[in-house]
């Protein structure tokens, strides 16, 4: 819509300049041909002024206000009956002056109105040997040419403020528009996080009560399954193997239980100064521990002189430790050592073994003007799809054949609780990149 109505007006400018410019060819002389001509050009360069400044953005306002500035001293020559400077048509110079003033700033509009000005009493200049044998150029004359320069400098000037005042405007409007789509921007972000809040908290409640009606009747299954596995397993092995079953599978939804209680109640920090970098290796050296036989390199790149936060060291712990055992599991680790592929996402290729490189990065960093650290954790797996990127940190999302869905979602609400951000980052030459985000101070 703003576009249309911007054609729309400068159609009708243009129209406008056709009709004007239409009015002088119509007065005296009109029998002159080199007249209607220089208006003709002069319309075809007025009309044409903006498609030459969008070619030649540096040069071509230059261009126009020449092009002008000549059609005009051309113009006089050819209506001026004995002097070309005594054309009636002199305020035809007004046509650059005010392009100059629009197109350019104060010290450049004052300039070329000066050049204006030289190329109006340049006129004089094949006559005025003439002018002074007969004693023509007169204290009248010469106030009567001062007059009419600076009437060209008064409307520079007057045609410059407004138009420096509009571009001041303009930019104000455009910063003021960036400002607001920044704004908004935040808004939805923040609309975004606080409709995930609830759907959280709903998915809390619920998952609460849930785990708690179903680990009543699961205890008394495990019990009942024990004291049969007993009581079976000289007279009935195979009965007590099956009663077997039921215990472990027992234990299996108990701990996937306990891992939706660890995602639904609210988390209360024990908040501490740690130095991350101890955290860190310390949830690796745990993932080491449940993958013996892993064949990865690790890569350190510490910075010096990192300061302490406050962060509650075993939730942050977690955190490491959930992304450093995605990393291993998706360069194709297991952690019975057997190096069978088990990756991040069913679908993917694991990576080689022999190429299996783990990075973790940690430096001082800032977001949203906080002071905090920044902790890179990257492998060289097989990454993460593009169309799986937006919905891993959902809860319950998983493309693993034994996923739960939820490692990656309590690592995202715990970094949430210590008001920390995380997000994966364009792929490397191969693998995922994390990048954690915790504040010195959650509660600054």
């Amino acid at each position: 819509m703003p576009d249309h109505k911007q054609s729309s007006s400068g159609r009708w400018i243009d129209i406008l300049w056709i009709v004007l410019l239409l009015g002088l060819a119509l007065l005296p002389p009109i029998d002159e041909i080199h007249k209607q001509f220089i208006l003709l050009a002069i319309a075809v360069v007025q009309l044409f002024e903006a498609k030459l400044i969008a070619w030649l953005p540096g040069r071509g306002r230059v261009y126009s206000v020449l092009l002008k500035i000549l059609l005009c001293t051309l113009l006089l020559n050819h209506t001026g009956e004995e002097l070309a400077i005594n054309s009636a048509y002199y305020p035809i110079y007004f046509i650059p002056v005010i392009t100059a003033a629009m197109e350019f700033g104060t010290i450049g509009a004052l300039l070329w109105t000066t050049f204006t000005s030289i190329a109006y009493c340049s006129l004089l200049l094949p006559v005025l040997p003439t002018l002074e044998s007969q004693n023509e150029i007169t204290p009248e004359n010469g106030a009567y040419l001062a007059l009419r320069i600076l009437f060209f400098y008064l409307a520079a000037i007057l045609v410059n403020r407004f138009a420096v005042e509009n571009r001041r405007q303009v930019q104000k409007s455009q910063e003021l528009l960036a400002a607001l789509e920044q704004t908004n921007l935040q808004l939805r972000k923040a609309e975004a996080e606080a409709r995930r809040s609830e759907r959280l908290a709903a998915l809390g409640q619920l998952s609460a009560g849930l785990a708690h009606e179903i680990r009543n009747p699961l205890n008394v299954i495990k019990g009942s399954a024990e004291i049969l596995t007993q009581k079976l397993h000289a007279a009935q092995p195979l009965a007590a193997e099956l009663a077997g079953y039921i215990s472990s599978e027992v234990n299996r939804l108990n701990a996937l239980i306990a891992r939706f209680l660890d995602f639904a109640r609210p988390q209360h920090l024990q908040l501490a100064p740690v130095h991350i970098s101890e955290i860190v290796d310390h949830a690796l050296e745990t993932v080491r521990i449940q993958f013996p036989e892993a064949h990865v390199v690790i890569e350190k790149q510490y910075a010096t002189g990192l300061p302490e936060i406050l962060a509650d060291p075993q939730l942050c712990e977690q955190v490491f430790v959930n992304l450093i055992t995605n990393a291993f599991q998706a360069m194709g680790v297991n952690s019975d050592g057997d190096g069978g592929a088990k990756p991040a996402f069913a679908h993917a290729a694991p990576a080689s073994n022999s190429n299996s490189i783990l990075r973790l990065a940690i430096q001082p960093d800032t977001s949203d003007s906080r002071s905090g650290v920044s902790i890179l954790v990257e492998d060289t797996g097989s990454g993460v799809p593009s169309e799986l990127r937006e919905q891993i940190f959902n809860p319950f999302f998983t493309s693993k054949k034994d996923g739960v869905g939820l490692g990656l979602a309590i690592v995202a609400k715990i970094i949430d609780d210590h008001r920390g951000s995380i997000r994966l980052e364009p792929d490397s030459a191969a693998g995922a990149r994390f990048r954690v985000f915790l504040p010195l101070d959650p509660n600054a």
